[in-house]
C-alpha cells in the first residue's frame, strides 16, 4: 500500500506545481521596447496580454508602434485580439459600444475616443498600428485594452506617456 501512495502523491504534488504556475499573474514589466518606439503586447488562448504597461517617451517618438502578436492557436472568431488605446476614463465606452461591430475589429466606426487600434487577429497572427504621439499628454491617463467583446475587463493595461 506505500509503495503505491508515494507515486500517487509525487504525481499529486506535480499537478499542484503545475497549476500555481499556471495561475500566476502576467508579467507586470512593460512592453520591451523595440528601439524605443515599438511595443508588442502578446495576446494568448486564455486572454491575457503578457504585459500590462506600455511606455511612450514623446520627446524621442514622434510616432509610436503598437504590435499585437496572437500567440495563442484559437481563430479570430473565436479568441480573436486586438489592441486598442484610449483615455482611461474612455474604455468601458470605447468597448461597450463597439461590441457589436465585428465588421471594423470591435472599435466603432468614427470614434474620435480611440487613439490607435490594431486590427483584430486570431491565433498564429499578428498586426500593428503606427500613430503620432502629438495626441498624447505627458503624465496623462491612457490604457490600452482588447475590445473583442468581453475581453476587455481582463486584457488591459497602462500606457506611460513621458
Amino acid at each position: 500500500m506505500k509503495k503505491l501512495m508515494i507515486p500517487a502523491i509525487a504525481a499529486l504534488m506535480s499537478v499542484a506545481v503545475f497549476a500555481e504556475d499556471a495561475a500566476k499573474p502576467a508579467d507586470t514589466a512593460a512592453a520591451p521596447a523595440d528601439g524605443a518606439c515599438h511595443a508588442v503586447a502578446k495576446g494568448d488562448d486564455a486572454m491575457k496580454f503578457d504585459i500590462k504597461e506600455i511606455k511612450i517617451n514623446k520627446a524621442s517618438c514622434p510616432e509610436f508602434t503598437v504590435e499585437i502578436d496572437h500567440v495563442g492557436k484559437l481563430p479570430a472568431a473565436a479568441m480573436g485580439h486586438n489592441v486598442v488605446i484610449t483615455k482611461t476614463a474612455d474604455v468601458d465606452a470605447v468597448a461597450k459600444e463597439g461590441a457589436g461591430a465585428a465588421a471594423t475589429n470591435y472599435v466603432k466606426d468614427g470614434d474620435t475616443r480611440v487613439i490607435a487600434h490594431t486590427k483584430v487577429v486570431g491565433g498564429g497572427e499578428k498586426d500593428s498600428v503606427t500613430f503620432k504621439t502629438d495626441v498624447l499628454e505627458a503624465g496623462g491617463d491612457y490604457d490600452f485594452f482588447c475590445s473583442f467583446p468581453g475581453h476587455y475587463a481582463v486584457m488591459r493595461g497602462k500606457v506611460v506617456v513621458e
